[in-house]
């Protein structure tokens, strides 16, 4: 019999599972896929945003827009255009029913549990389709999954469940090949991300100008401290770098984010005798709030453009 028999929706950036469908299911085959569903959420970032793995007797289909993908386990003789029907439901409902925000600053699994009853709702009509009353959508979204096929994820790529082996994925059907990891868009830009910008401009302005000043004291007066003028162009690196992490993405962005935020720290505790509390107390605070808006600001995923 071709059904659904669970659905989840996780967040790209981190795996993060948000909701997911009550699974009664305890058998062997459904607990391995189990396993495959926490192996793709860790990967989610660099598939792209629609995908099908084929496990056997049960296939696992997933959508990813906006930073959000929408996962489900269905069998292996479930039509394709019902499965991704469903997700893109799944999806308009979780956007219309949760703004980015919420998504984005969610700290604890399954945050978001109450939007299991849409899914079971879903999931019962999908399973039911002699009731099923989307017919009209279903020619659109053959055409789509004609035009632009899932990317077919083998089960190899994923590598083991002790350790994942660094998957490489080749051409996607109908885009050419994916982009980077490096090349891909961040999430839009928010109001405190944008004071974070500004303001970590300012400080780097500020370290620039009393940098030349230093410079003009140097020469004035031989016995001055160079290192001064070191640590305030360092400090002007620092600021204007983590304007670049917040703009654009990098490898390993969080974890520059951090040092570079430990390098605002230590240029101002060499910079003491010249600063008073309060400009120290500014330079750092804006340090620390332009890194948590760094780490806030993760890439999205691929809207699927579905005409459904």
């Amino acid at each position: 019999m071709s059904m659904i028999l669970s659905a989840s929706v996780v967040r790209v950036r981190d795996g993060l599972p948000l909701s997911a469908s009550t699974d009664y299911d305890q058998s062997t085959g459904m607990q391995e896929c189990r396993k495959y569903f926490k192996m793709l959420s860790k990967k989610l970032f660099q598939l792209p945003d629609r995908c099908t793995l084929k496990t056997g007797q049960y296939n696992i289909n997933f959508i990813s827009s906006l930073g959000v993908s929408y996962m489900m386990l269905c069998t292996e003789n479930y039509p394709s255009v019902l499965a991704f029907c469903f997700l893109d439901e799944l999806q308009k409902e979780f956007i219309t029913t949760y703004n980015m925000m919420k998504t984005n600053t969610a700290i604890r699994p399954y945050c978001f549990i109450e939007f299991d009853n849409f899914i079971q709702r879903t999931k019962q009509r999908y399973n039911n389709t002699r009731s099923l009353s989307t017919k009209m959508n279903l020619a659109d979204m053959q055409t789509e999954i004609k035009l632009r096929p899932p990317y077919q994820i083998s089960v190899s790529e994923l590598g083991s469940a002790n350790g994942f082996s660094h998957m490489s994925v080749g051409e996607y059907k109908g885009t050419g090949k994916i982009s980077a990891a490096p090349h891909q868009r961040l999430e839009p830009v928010t109001l405190p991300g944008i004071v974070s910008f500004v303001l970590s401009l300012l400080c780097g302005a500020l370290n620039l100008i009393r940098g030349f000043h230093a410079i003009e004291s140097l020469l004035q007066n031989e016995g001055e401290d160079f290192s001064y003028v070191i640590a305030f162009f360092l400090g002007t690196a620092a600021c204007l770098y983590q304007c670049y992490l917040f703009v654009y993405y990098t490898g390993w962005r969080n974890a520059k984010s951090f040092l570079t935020f430990g390098l605002i720290c230590l240029c101002n505790m060499y910079l003491y005798e010249l600063r008073n509390m309060w400009q120290l107390f500014f330079h750092v605070t804006v340090g620390a709030f332009s890194t948590l808006q760094i780490r806030l600001r993760q890439p999205q995923g691929k809207s699927p453009d579905y005409n459904v």
